[in-house]
């Protein structure tokens, strides 16, 4: 049986192509999402208790 070596180059090269422009993009941890969302929904929980929308 034949083998075929062009495979392993094609799929390999998509990857490095990824994770190259993975380098150049901007990372931010999961605590500091987390944080924003907490201090986002307090502050609409905030307003809305000061403009008498509190259920």
């Amino acid at each position: 049986m034949a083998k075929k070596s062009g495979t392993g180059l094609q799929s390999s090269a998509g990857l490095m192509r990824y994770y190259e422009a993975d380098k150049n993009s901007v990372h931010i941890q999961p605590k500091t999402v987390l944080i924003i969302g907490a201090l986002m929904g307090i502050i609409v929980l905030f307003l809305g208790a000061v403009n008498g929308f509190w259920p």
